[in-house]
This record gives C-alpha cells, sequence and structure tokens, in this order.
C-alpha cells in the first residue's frame, strides 16, 4: 500500500528537476512538476496555506530543500494585491497558479545608472489553474497581481531560499525606477 502523497510527489520531482545542470531544462522539469500536479485537482496545500491577509499578499514557506537547492513558497493574492516591480536577485524562479487567476507583466531593463533604473512592458499574461512560468536571469523583473475579485493562489519554486530582492519604486522622472532593497519574510 503506497503512501504517497500527491505533495510528497511534488516534492520527489523537484529533487529530481533541481539535480539538472542547466537552468532552462531544470526550469522546464520545474514547470511540468507544478502543472501536472496542480491539473491533477488534488488538493495537495494544507488549508492554512490559503487564507488571505489583509493589507498585503500572505507569503508561507512550504518547504525548505535540506540540500538548500530550491525552496517552495505559497502565495495569496486577495482582491486588488499584487506587487511592486521587482526582481529575484538573479535567482530563477518558477511560478504556477493553484487557485484563481494572476497577471504577470515581464518587463526588460532599458538602462540603469547606479540604483536608477528604466524599463519597458515585454509581455502580460493572464495566467489560470495549472499555468505555469519560469523567470530565468537575467530576464526576472515583472509584477504579480491577482486578476479577479477573488482570492487567488500561486506555488513558487526558488533556487535556494529568496530572502531579500529588489523593488524598483517609480521617481519623480517620467519611467524612471529606484531600486531599493526589500527583506522578505513570511506571513503568520
Amino acid at each position: 500500500m503506497s503512501t504517497t502523497t500527491p505533495l510528497n510527489e511534488l516534492i520527489e520531482q523537484l529533487d529530481r528537476a533541481v539535480e539538472m545542470e542547466d537552468c532552462r531544462s531544470l526550469c522546464t522539469c520545474v514547470k511540468d512538476a507544478l502543472h501536472n500536479i496542480v491539473s491533477s485537482g488534488d488538493d495537495i496545500l494544507p488549508a492554512e496555506f490559503l487564507e488571505p491577509t489583509p493589507g498585503s499578499y500572505a507569503r508561507r514557506l512550504l518547504h525548505r530543500d535540506p540540500k538548500g537547492r530550491y525552496s517552495v513558497v505559497i502565495m495569496v493574492w486577495g482582491e486588488g494585491q499584487g506587487t511592486a516591480l521587482h526582481d529575484h536577485c538573479g535567482h530563477w524562479c518558477v511560478e504556477c497558479v493553484y487557485r484563481g487567476q494572476i497577471k504577470v507583466v515581464s518587463y526588460s531593463k532599458q538602462s540603469e545608472e547606479g540604483d536608477r533604473f528604466r524599463f519597458s512592458p515585454e509581455t502580460e499574461v493572464t495566467a489560470g489553474l495549472g499555468d505555469a512560468g519560469a523567470l530565468i536571469p537575467p530576464f526576472e523583473y515583472h509584477t504579480i497581481a491577482n486578476a479577479l475579485d477573488t482570492p487567488a493562489v500561486t506555488i513558487h519554486v526558488y533556487a535556494e531560499e529568496l530572502e531579500w530582492c529588489y523593488i524598483f519604486q517609480p521617481t519623480e522622472n517620467e519611467g524612471e525606477y529606484q531600486r531599493v532593497r526589500r527583506d522578505l519574510c513570511y506571513s503568520e
């Protein structure tokens, strides 16, 4: 009799994926694993990971690889919640929609002078159940927002554990952003 749960199966698939040397192949395997598990329709996440928080999206650690190769973070987006334009500090990331819909806008860096940047939007994607995408440096600048008026839940697999990132805040100069370090924490 098997005691393998869909969540355990996902972790096993992620463990195999991060053994790959090529970052694009690794991210493709992570995307496939997330898509397959989420699209199966099984409820793999504990209920306490699915609750929104007032004022900001929820960020909860689901799994930290004991070897430090990746982490799995669950984010819950309430109505109108989203991120500032940000990066992932040079780390790859794969994001997958578990519930609801999210809008992801990717940006390309046009110029950089010290901590001042200019970006141009590249693509805008509205993603639904099981849709997964990868952010591979240097193409990592993006925003994420809930696309509906009901909560959305996403699963994020990061290279290592993402403890901080840069956000880019608009300045008084049209089209210019200032880079600011943001320490990240988990909800509850």
